[in-house]
């Protein structure tokens, strides 16, 4: 009896110190995105991308916006598999530039996410599926969708089956996803809403959820004056903590008496774009649940895409 207490204590010591060691790896890989510019963190997602056993192509196109003018931006793509259709897997890597010129650490918004993301690619590599999948990480996105929309100009939307995008998720374990990207779309949000189911996960549905690069591919929100395009389904995820993901449905669809004090600003949105979007914030647990969660949701669109 002695014995087995004994190996059983040794084995929970040695599971403990795996999970301690992802979480420091985690965390690591969200921390080397604080960069002085975008094009660093340009070289952080190739160098993950890498180092996860892929071999990443940078898709380079002239962006930038009528503020800050013409620039350079820098898509990342990795391929998983074959198929005549795919399945997009997407994040924004770039980060805010702040009033004072300085870059944001931008790692709740987003490298957080791409992180997730990438571990999702790992997950999915050694899966058999029935379509390509496509991991994009995008510039720009901070920008207005630039990086995204150049994609879809270079690319076109008519292999695409479907689009995961991720965009906020650096902690918390409630689940969050938008229910506004067109009818189209029922389906996947349809997806992520029994995959919440079998995992007993906490998740809220918005039917206003904030922008951003799944608007690029499901046309809501297309510029006034921007020419018709394809559209696809399309969901956007992100992960909070469950009281701040109530009060985040709340500023966005509770109406004109959403049942906030007044003037209250909920925690997500003084954290992104501001100077206290740092390590602090980060919880490696949150990461890791994400690229679970992200590689699960492409393998059940994969399976029901091909029926």
């Amino acid at each position: 009896m002695l014995f087995r207490t004994l190996a059983a204590a040794a084995a929970l010591l040695v599971l403990s110190t795996s999970v301690a060691a992802q979480d420091l790896d985690l965390r690591a890989q969200v921390a080397a995105y604080v960069q002085p510019t975008n094009e660093a963190r340009t070289g952080v997602v190739v160098d993950q991308l890498r180092a996860a056993g892929f071999e990443p192509v940078v898709e380079t196109f002239v962006g930038g916006n009528p503020r800050g003018g013409e620039m350079e931006g820098r898509n990342v793509v990795v391929t998983i598999g074959d198929g005549p259709r795919e399945i997009l897997l997407t994040a924004h890597y770039d980060a805010v530039v702040l009033r004072d010129g300085s870059l944001s650490h931008g790692v709740v918004d987003n490298a957080a996410s791409v992180v997730g993301v990438i571990e999702a690619a790992k997950i999915l590599k050694g899966k058999d599926l029935n379509h390509r999948v496509r991991i994009i990480l995008f510039d720009q996105e901070e920008l207005g969708l630039v990086g995204a929309r150049k994609w879809i100009e270079a690319h076109g939307l008519a292999n695409v089956a479907a689009v995961v995008n991720s965009d906020v998720a650096g902690y918390g374990d409630t689940l969050m996803y938008g229910q506004n990207n067109g009818p189209q779309s029922a389906f996947v949000t349809r997806a992520v809403q029994e995959l919440c189911a079998e995992r007993a996960m906490q998740c809220v549905g918005f039917p206003i959820y904030p922008p951003s690069d799944d608007r690029a591919f499901s046309g809501v929100g297309r510029p006034q004056g921007a020419p018709a395009a394809p559209v696809v389904p399309t969901v956007s995820l992100g992960f909070q903590d469950e009281v701040g993901a109530h009060q985040m449905w709340l500023a966005f669809n509770g109406g004109e008496t959403p049942g906030l004090a007044e003037g209250f600003v909920p925690r997500v949105f003084q954290l992104i774009h501001s100077d206290g979007d740092t390590m602090e914030q980060i919880d490696p647990a949150t990461v890791k649940t994400a690229g679970e969660v992200y590689a699960a949701l492409v393998e059940r669109l994969d399976a029901q895409l091909a029926e």
